[in-house]
């Protein structure tokens, strides 16, 4: 059953700036999502990647139904691919907590075109009760 659904849309030019500043960095992004930008050779393809994984921490927050910086840190929920170049969700800290209490399933779509980056989140329950 869905629990929650949340969507954001991040102006990718928004990241430019934010990207150069470290505590930005560490304060958003976990080690693997900075792992993943610094793998993108071209510097739009890292704005673009930043800026979905932006929206990915927004639209997960809005499924939850608190938005972000409320229940849990923005480095908790990372947005990684898959071999396949699929988007999930790795989960730490107090998000991880909140989704195995709730429990919760995030199912992640990713999106960038253009001036905008965008995501989607369905929170589905995996509780047999409801």
């Amino acid at each position: 059953m869905i629990a929650g659904i949340g969507t954001d849309l991040v102006q990718i030019s928004r990241m430019e700036k934010s990207l150069c500043r470290e505590g930005f960095l560490h304060r958003v992004f976990g080690s693997r999502e900075r792992a993943l930008l610094d793998d993108k050779a071209k510097p739009a393809q890292r704005l673009q990647t930043a800026a979905a994984n932006f929206a990915a921490k927004e639209a997960f927050g809005k499924a939850l139904g608190s938005g972000i910086l409320r229940e849990f840190s923005l480095c908790e929920v990372q947005a990684l691919r898959d071999e396949n170049g699929a988007p999930y969700f790795a989960l730490s800290g107090k998000a991880a907590e909140i989704c195995k209490e709730r429990k919760l399933k995030a199912h992640l779509s990713l999106t960038h075109e253009g001036a905008y980056a965008a995501a989607f989140v369905v929170l589905e329950s995996q509780d047999a009760s409801t």
